[in-house]
């Protein structure tokens, strides 16, 4: 049975969830029911503006930017060099051919009747065609022909087919190849065997124009190159190594730079060795014996420092003077001064008689003057370099013709310790 305790208790429970339901369900008629605040148009596009600024994402400049690339350090210092640019490999080497021809097509400046080895060409050239010639060569009229020697350097590694370059140089009389046709000739080496063949039109890049007693030349107009005019008819075979070495042949031997060539080359665990000034030997890896262009490409590609004569080059000719990076002056002192010689003829006329017994005449007066400058004592100081040299010379204000003079002397005075090259 029961109690009244019991049946308040359960009216106590339903009052407070019937309360707590009718405070849910009121709760969104409030919200609902509450005023609206309204703003202005201008500032809810400001708002819209503001929330799509905010939601757009700010780019990251600093992903998309590249990574800077590294600059690679050369590996090689100041100074150093390639073999390559040193030395040759022994057995590659160029051949030199020549030939003779004839030239045809020229506008009457080919050879004329004194060249008689044109005109006896020219027929026999015919004869050897079919041409059946019943006349003398002083009766061959030619004009419009030239003989010419063709010149050519065949390349280490040409093969049959390749062309290659031609210089064509006139032997007669001809005054010029403008124009011309070099017909077929052969090109010989010196064991006398033919390795090419040249023909084509010639190209002087001069020319060469007279017109009623005037002429205009510009360059030489009788010599000229047929560019890749000759094809190679047979290969030329070449041994890279002998006996698994290969050897290397410097092109300006020195002791020094033979040398380090084979310092450098065993530092790379090749085994070298500097037989003389002028050449390196070089034992093949058995790995390698087989791929030999690779192995020479791996050495050529070697950097070294090469050791320079001390040298000064003169050329009397045009007055150049060159000086090398290591030429140095000693100390001593120069006095150089110049002579000028002055010679005039004046005519002195002598009148006859009756003012003078003799016949009249003009008879020549030769009066000589020369002319001493008076000499400037320059002291030469020890230079270390270059630039210290030049500028010492230049304040003596030497001309490029006493400057050779002046060298030349400092040389036999022992104040320069360098090779002095006249040329």
């Amino acid at each position: 049975m029961k109690t009244p305790l019991f049946y308040t208790l359960c009216l106590g429970l339903s009052v407070v969830s019937v309360r707590v339901r009718s405070e849910e369900l009121d709760a969104p008629r409030t919200k609902t029911n509450a005023p609206k605040e309204t703003k202005p148009k201008a500032d809810s596009k400001k708002a819209k503006a503001d929330d799509k600024t905010a939601d757009t994402p700010i780019p990251d400049t600093t992903a998309k930017q590249k990574p800077a690339i590294p600059v690679e350090k050369p590996s090689y210092e100041i100074g150093q060099v390639r073999i390559k640019d040193l030395a040759d490999v022994q057995g590659v080497r160029g051949n030199q051919l020549f030939g003779y021809g004839l030239v045809v097509g020229l506008e009457g400046t080919g050879d004329g009747q004194l060249s008689l080895f044109t005109v006896q060409s020219t027929m026999n050239m015919l004869r050897k065609l079919g041409t059946t010639l019943n006349i003398t060569p002083q009766q061959l009229q030619l004009k419009n022909v030239a003989a010419v020697m063709v010149t050519a350097e065949l390349p280490a590694f040409a093969r049959k087919g390749a062309k290659i370059d031609v210089t064509v140089s006139s032997i007669g009389d001809a005054k010029s190849l403008q124009g011309g046709v070099l017909l077929q000739t052969p090109l010989l080496a010196a064991n006398g065997d033919v390795y090419a063949a040249a023909q084509g039109s010639i190209s002087i890049g001069g020319l060469n124009i007279s017109a009623g007693g005037a002429s205009v030349q510009k360059n030489y107009v009788n010599v000229g190159r047929i560019p890749k005019g000759a094809y190679v008819e047979q290969d030329v075979e070449t041994n890279l190594s002998e006996n698994g070495m290969v050897q290397l042949s410097l092109r300006d031997p020195d002791f020094t730079t033979a040398s380090r060539i084979a310092d450098e080359l065993r530092r790379r665990n090749y085994a070298a060795q500097a037989a003389d000034a002028g050449s390196v030997k070089i034992v093949v890896p058995q790995e390698q014996s087989k791929d030999l262009i690779r192995f020479l490409a791996e050495v050529e590609a070697i950097y070294v420092t090469p050791d320079v004569q001390a040298r000064i080059v003169i050329s009397e000719r045009t007055g150049t003077v060159v000086v090398g990076g290591n030429v140095r002056l000693g100390p001593g002192t120069i006095s150089h001064g110049s002579i000028s010689i002055k010679i005039e003829n004046a005519p002195i006329v002598i009148p006859p008689a009756p003012f003078n017994n003799s016949p009249g005449q003009v008879v020549q007066q030769n009066t000589v003057e020369v002319k001493e400058e008076k000499a400037k004592f320059a002291p030469i100081p020890t230079t270390k370099t270059v630039e210290q040299m030049v500028s010492t010379l230049s304040r003596l204000g030497l001309t490029p013709r006493d400057l050779i003079t002046v060298l030349q002397a400092m040389h036999r005075a022992g104040m320069i310790s360098a090779q002095l090259e006249i040329q």
